[in-house]
């Protein structure tokens, strides 16, 4: 088996072992939180009926159950008969809120009741950030190639000189990124959700993607709705490939401020030094990627030498003058 099929299966079981995290932190944060949910439900209902049944109503007492029932609220349980039909820790319900926790965003509509959820969570992601961003990092530089140095070199084949070339290539990527991301998901969030107009979910997606996360909207919350289970699944593999998209959105990003000067003219760091592409977090192979054809400029290769990680046509490769 070559290095580069051993860097594929490193990197395939790195994701498989994000979604056992995931199903894991599901598991225990259903059977943790769930009961303690349905007794809290059970209490907010069993108020209701005795306020409902009280003949004399004063401020004092209307304001104790506004108190109560506000208190409720923030946890996810809600007098509301519809809002109660479905819990907020079920398998899906879970499996979204470890999601959250893991990628940052953290909406916030449903938080831990127990003191066993909340020292739960701040294990699970004590383990599961750290996790998430490096099978990000790990993805992202996988990507780098088909997405970032390739198509620079492709550009600069055609004739453009390597500054221009990088300024289309990302101005090409911002597109595709804001089609495919933003605003392809938008019409998408704005048909499922019914009450979501199209700026709104424009904002879910930035806010998500940002990892803001401000909970004011939260898909797959409404009152009946469809396929919820499978929604909420869908929801989390767009955060989390947009997410990596992101990520790859800001190194292509940095690599054009290195190569225009803007980074040596802040005084900021570049965005990686040459023995970064030596020493990448899954290793690459040299039958990883064909040879490109011979490229103008720095980006040509040594006709007799495979393609190494070293080789590949980088921004840092690229002379500044």
């Amino acid at each position: 088996m070559t290095s580069a099929s051993k860097s594929w299966l490193l990197l395939l079981g790195f994701v498989l072992f994000y979604v056992i995290y995931l199903l894991f932190g599901a598991l225990v944060f259903s059977s943790v939180e769930r009961p303690v949910e349905d007794q809290l439900r059970n209490d907010i209902i069993n108020m209701q009926k005795e306020f409902l049944n009280q003949t004399c109503i004063n401020a004092t007492v209307l304001e104790e159950f506004l108190i109560k029932v506000l208190s409720a609220s923030e946890y996810g349980v809600s007098v509301l008969r519809n809002s109660s039909l479905s819990s907020n820790w079920d398998m899906a319900s879970s499996m979204f809120f470890a999601n959250t926790l893991v990628t940052t965003v953290g909406y916030g509509h449903s938080t831990p009741l127990s003191d066993t959820g909340k020292a739960f969570s701040i294990l699970y992601a004590l383990i599961g950030v750290p996790f998430t961003m490096l099978v990000l990092t790990a993805s992202v530089q996988r990507l780098m190639y088909p997405l970032v140095h390739a198509p620079v070199a492709l550009l600069q084949r055609s004739g453009l000189d390597p500054r221009p070339a990088s300024l289309v290539h990302f101005a090409l990527l911002l597109a595709a990124v804001l089609l495919c991301f933003f605003v392809a998901p938008a019409f998408v969030f704005r048909a499922i959700e019914g009450s979501w107009s199209f700026l709104d979910a424009v904002y879910f997606c930035f806010m998500s993607l940002c990892t803001v996360g401000l909970g004011d909207y939260v898909p797959g919350e409404q009152p009946g709705q469809r396929y919820r289970s499978l929604y909420k699944v869908v929801v989390m593999v767009y955060l989390f490939v947009g997410l990596m998209m992101m990520y790859l959105l800001l190194r292509a990003f940095h690599k054009m401020a290195d190569l225009h000067g803007l980074t040596s003219f802040l005084e900021l760091p570049h965005c990686e030094d040459p023995e970064d592409d030596l020493q990448p977090i899954l290793e690459d192979g040299p039958t990883d990627a064909p040879p490109p054809a011979p490229a103008p400029l720095h980006y040509r290769a040594a006709p007799t030498q495979p393609l190494e990680p070293a080789s590949q046509p980088s921004y840092n490769t690229i002379s500044k003058s």
